[in-house]
């Protein structure tokens, strides 16, 4: 049973667009508003308008552009993320977008051009049932990013203490996998992958996968994050 047919049982699940680009917006909601599993009960066209919308729906998602008026996404990421699962759906594949993003909170980027519909529909769901993901061009561009040494020191992976069970694992999550699709394609039940994450998660000093993959991939953790 998919993560969208599992809920339906409770009702759709609950999504907010946020664009400053009102031809998107509709865009999105058409797509969306077609989908049984999904129901899209918000719009906003700048941050401060986001937060409100947020804030009065508690939606499951909120579909998220970066660069909006009054207050950008980034910065509405960070507030809303205790609320809502946040995706981020831009233009931007810069690198330091794409980290800034998943620092604030993002459980979730895609860029625009690089999905189609479907592909949007079972990343909304996924990020619902507590998955993270990246798409490939923001999962590349991060990867570059931190791959060049720094000014003083390089950059390294933060594998240390990690089995070669934990980073294959690892490199999984950082893919976007769920624990199930892991289980599957390293031959172990789901209750070991379960049990390999939360290793992971102690040794890496971790709370969620968003976390994770931000440190696996050379980012700087903020604070820890509410959710899974």
């Amino acid at each position: 049973m998919s993560a969208g047919t599992a809920r339906l049982e409770d009702g759709p699940l609950r999504v907010v667009v946020v664009d400053d680009n009102a031809v998107i917006r509709m865009g999105l909601r058409s797509l969306l508003d077609g989908v049984d599993e999904l129901e899209v009960v918000g719009e906003a066209g700048d941050g401060d308008e986001a937060v409100r919308v947020v804030r009065d729906v508690v939606p499951d998602v909120v579909l998220l552009d970066v660069r909006m008026p009054r207050r950008d996404g980034v910065q509405v990421a960070a507030e809303i993320r205790a609320w809502s699962k946040v995706l981020m759906l831009t233009y931007s594949d810069a690198p330091d977008v794409v980290r800034a993003a998943v620092g604030a909170g993002a459980s979730g980027y895609l860029v625009h051009g690089q999905f189609d519909g479907p592909e949007l529909v079972r990343t909304v769901q996924a990020v619902a049932a507590g998955s993270f993901v990246l798409s490939p061009v923001a999962a590349t561009v991060m990867r570059e990013a931190w791959s060049e040494p720094a000014p003083v020191q390089e950059v390294g992976r933060p594998d240390v203490g990690l089995s070669a069970r934990e980073r294959e694992v690892m490199e999984l999550i950082a893919q976007g996998r769920t624990n199930g699709e892991i289980a599957r394609e390293c031959f172990l039940s789901e209750k070991t992958v379960k049990n390999h994450v939360n290793h992971i998660f102690a040794k890496l000093g971790v709370r969620t996968r968003a976390e994770a993959v931000a440190l696996w991939l050379g980012g700087a953790l903020g604070p820890a994050r509410v959710g899974t």
